[in-house]
């Protein structure tokens, strides 16, 4: 008679971090890329269900969103300089263009015009078709306008944390023992507060039934909070007798497909709003008998100086027996 099987424990339920247990048991997957993004896909639903412009507008990087922006422009007063086009040789006062492609340019120029409230003067509709356009076009300068300024706005007031991780991180010598670490700094000039670090680890473990089920441990840490982050930060976790890599090897490590995850939670001084980053690290991306580089440069008048161009530098060391 085969018996139920034991429901986890609510401890076991929350250090799991919202992967469930499916997916988690999958070797090879990487549940958090390193620049912070979920290595999720979803199906399912049609677009017009899963597509958030608004959010996606806000999550473009600086550059694609102005390129969408120019782009935008370009093809309304393309669309509107076609609309004209057609509306007729005779349907504005003050066009010089004879030709097709003359004809468009200065329809063109004339939605520029129109679209922007400038209104030169030069050329003025003269039909009803071209009026009816030029009322359309009036209508979706103002609203487009607004639209941008509102997300422009919206970009620049949201707080977001710029953080810099180190790009592996170290099993390193740490107070006669060794410890787990990797280094952050801040990589903006604003300042952050009260930066708590949490650090998860989950990796598959034989559970004595033959298959093996991803476990997930909060890893303590050498100090999980700190009060300012002006300089770098070295966040350790102590490698003792009850730690979960207490004895553990970078092939036993690798073995076990393990998976840290990183969670920093801060308060922006400027916006005095929380922002969070976040990152993880495969085994891959951890180098063992290793420590980080020194970060602090010689100063002749008083002010402390590190080198963020040395946060990914390590170099070895020896580990104590």
């Amino acid at each position: 008679m085969s018996t139920p099987a034991q429901a986890p424990h609510r401890e076991d339920l929350d250090k799991d971090l919202g992967i469930g247990s499916r997916v988690a048991d999958q070797r090879g997957l990487r549940f958090l890329n390193h620049d912070g993004s979920f290595n999720v896909r979803r199906k399912g639903q049609s677009l017009m269900e899963s597509l958030n412009v608004f959010h996606w507008l806000l999550n473009l990087s600086a550059w694609r969103f102005a390129l969408l922006v120019v782009a935008i422009y370009l093809l309304t007063n393309m669309a509107f300089a076609a609309g004209y086009f057609l509306c007729g040789p005779d349907s504005f006062v003050g066009a010089v263009g004879t030709t097709p492609l003359g004809r468009f340019l200065d329809g063109f120029f004339f939605s520029v015009q129109t679209l922007a409230t400038i209104g030169y003067g030069r050329i003025s509709p003269n039909s009803m078709a071209a009026n009816f356009v030029v009322t359309v076009e009036s209508l979706v300068g103002l609203m487009g306008f607004a639209i941008i300024t509102g997300i422009v706005f919206a970009r620049f007031s949201r707080p977001t944390a710029e953080i810099i991780f180190s790009q592996r991180a170290v099993i390193a010598p740490y107070r006669n023992i060794t410890g787990f670490m990797f280094r952050i700094a801040n990589a903006r000039t604003n300042q952050l507060i009260s930066v708590e670090a949490a650090v998860n680890m989950g990796r598959l473990e034989d559970k004595g039934d033959g298959q093996a089920k991803r476990a997930f441990y909060s890893l303590e840490l050498e100090r999980r909070k700190v009060q300012f982050f002006p300089l770098h930060w070295v966040v350790v976790h102590p490698i003792d007798e009850t730690s979960p890599l207490y004895g553990w090897t970078p092939e036993r490590l690798a073995a076990s497909d393990a998976e840290f995850t990183i969670l920093l939670t801060a308060t922006d001084e400027t916006y005095a709003q929380t922002v969070h980053a976040r990152s993880s690290y495969k085994p891959a991306e951890i180098v063992w008998a290793a420590k980080f580089v020194d970060m602090f440069l010689h100063s002749d008048d008083s002010v402390v100086t590190v080198d963020l161009g040395k946060i990914h530098d390590i170099e070895r060391a020896v580990l104590p027996q």
